[in-house]
């Protein structure tokens, strides 16, 4: 008889721990308190249109979270860029571009940073010293975690203007922090993860489907084939161990699930409440949260050619055009469907809808010119409050591990020490981590890692 492993939690991490234990030879039981899974990244309709709850999108480097669309069959549902190249748009609509070259890193970038037209000589002098000085460090050092990105790279030379112009263009979406409110140490990672360490590492990938179309659908449907039972709308109440048998029992509102193995996969403030007293010893819960607000515009016409871009000296973040997602499973949608995406948005989480449709219709017209003659015929926020962790200075020191101090019980999420920030790859790794450690607790087939995903 096959392993018994009950995953809590259909999120990302959730799912993709889900389909390495079945492809372990475990036998899979996975738990979803919503009527939906997906977690932070799903997909739902509104009129007419299929929108994601927030612009998702991943790098090259994210070898976990592609092997994960292999694996479900969706590979092809994702757009990579042969070259990075970001459009960088200015209001007035003049449009500029940071972008790599095939020399080999981290002189790919010395190009585009020495014509960069947004800093000063000064200060793409500056920035070369500073980026040389980042790719020393080692992200690993805990002593990085304590300082703020922001404040070393005033250290470094770097003014207020060029930390907008070019640190928090990549820090902010990537973080969903702003740099004096972030770790030093996770920015250290991304910067050298994607940017510094292989020329092609930050490449940027678009998925060319809605999210639950790319990764939640196929996902069900692989475990399901596999012989997985998934249920929804299934609250868990609490993890225990039977003391006459000694099994795992987790108890949900419709009954208890015996198990082998348990993998949690669930966010921070929740999973303490969930496990055994002593399993973990780490405060998760004071990880905090950092929202993600998201702006859904569809004009009567087109309004630009770009399929994506983002925005310097505007309060528009990054905007995607999501016409053809948008038509996933029903009627094309006419016009042009256009999502911004606003990270670090905790002054945007409050703000009444037509607050944020009068600050923002007008900066995207000067963004886009030919949105002055559009109409708008729809105008909708999306609000993620618990997006992510937050990324600030001591948050390294509150991410934990898959393993956990009861046997047999592992944690999975993106919250968790996975290296990486909270994005979809750190989500996947995290998830594959938690599952190959219950399979290899419980002597199941499939032991090995391969590379790039360590335990």
């Amino acid at each position: 008889m096959s392993n018994q492993v009950c995953v809590i939690g259909g999120g990302l991490a959730g799912l993709s721990a889900a389909v390495e234990l079945v492809d372990g030879g475990a036998s899979v039981t996975l738990l979803e308190a919503r009527p939906r899974f997906g977690g932070a990244t799903f997909s739902f309709s509104r009129d007419g249109l299929t929108v994601d709850n927030g612009q998702h999108v991943f790098m090259r480097c994210c070898t976990a979270y592609r092997d994960f669309l292999r694996r479900i069959g969706t590979a092809d549902g994702v757009r990579v860029q042969d070259r990075l190249s970001v459009p960088i748009l200015t209001p007035g609509g003049e449009l500029r571009r940071l972008e790599r070259s095939d020399l080999p890193a981290p002189l790919h970038l010395a190009g585009s940073v020495a014509s960069y037209p947004l800093l000063t000589s000064m200060q793409k002098l500056q920035a070369a010293r500073a980026l040389a000085a980042l790719r020393r460090l080692d992200p690993a050092n805990p002593a990085l975690d304590a300082e703020s990105f922001g404040g070393w790279l005033r250290r470094h030379g770097q003014s207020s203007a060029a930390i907008e112009a070019l640190w928090a263009l990549i820090s902010v979406p990537t973080l969903n922090v702003k740099p004096d409110d972030c770790s030093l140490g996770l920015a250290v990672m991304v910067f050298r993860t994607g940017l510094l360490d292989r020329n092609d590492a930050a490449d940027l990938a678009i998925p060319t489907l809605p999210l639950s179309a790319l990764h939640v659908d196929p996902a069900v449907a692989a475990l399901e084939s596999a012989g997985a039972v998934v249920r929804r709308s299934c609250k868990v109440l609490a993890v225990q161990r039977d003391r006459a048998e000694g099994r795992l029992t987790v108890c949900t509102r419709d009954g208890i699930v015996p198990a082998d193995a348990v993998v949690v996969a669930v966010p921070q403030d929740v999973v303490g409440g969930l496990l055994p007293e002593g399993t973990l010893t780490t405060r998760v819960d004071r990880l905090g949260f950092s929202p993600i607000v998201n702006l859904h515009v569809h004009y009567d016409r087109p309004v630009t050619s770009l399929p994506f871009a983002t925005a310097h000296g505007s309060p528009v973040g990054w905007v995607f055009d999501r016409t053809a997602t948008a038509s996933h499973g029903g009627e094309p949608v006419s016009g042009q469907y256009l999502t911004v995406s606003l990270s670090a948005a905790d002054q945007e989480l409050g703000e009444p809808v037509s607050q944020l449709r009068d600050r923002f219709l007008p900066a995207l017209a000067d963004l886009f010119p030919a949105a002055r003659r559009a109409t708008v015929q729809r105008f909708f926020v999306t609000r993620e409050p618990h997006a992510t962790f937050r990324a600030s200075p001591g948050s390294g020191s509150l991410r934990v591990g898959e393993q956990t101090n009861t046997t047999g019980v592992f944690i999975a999420g993106s919250w968790t020490d996975t290296g990486w920030p909270a994005t979809m790859e750190g989500a996947v790794r995290s998830g594959v981590r938690a599952a190959r450690r219950a399979l290899a607790t419980l002597d199941a087939t499939r032991t090995t890692t391969p590379e790039g995903v360590p335990l």
